[in-house]
């Protein structure tokens, strides 16, 4: 899996632990390279109990490593609603005009 902002692949490390970390970002597993964890804007989901961003998202669960506390993961359905348009909406709204679709 690569690194969810620059796209870097993990290389093995050479001895102990690796540099790389894990996030969730709208509720989902993300790696996140050393260069990038140096950036302070990474938009990963924080713990509604503590605030900390230590969360990990295994199945259909967020935990966090922090305080402990554990919620359900929302669905993708859940997700779209939750967010207002985006990009990928007007993008499509602009094909559908162009291609003449008609929903």
């Amino acid at each position: 899996m690569p690194c969810f902002s620059c796209g870097a692949r993990q290389t093995d490390p050479v001895r102990g632990a690796s540099p790389w970390k894990r996030g969730v970002r709208r509720d989902t597993q993300v790696l996140i390279c050393p260069d990038c964890q140096r950036t302070h804007d990474l938009d990963l989901d924080t713990c509604s109990s503590c605030g900390s961003v230590a969360l990990i998202c295994r199945l259909g669960e967020v935990e966090c490593r922090s305080c402990g506390s554990v919620r359900l993961a929302r669905t993708d359905e859940q997700l779209t609603a939750s967010h207002a348009p985006g990009l990928a909406d007007e993008v499509e709204a602009a094909l559908n005009r162009v291609l003449g679709r008609v929903h």
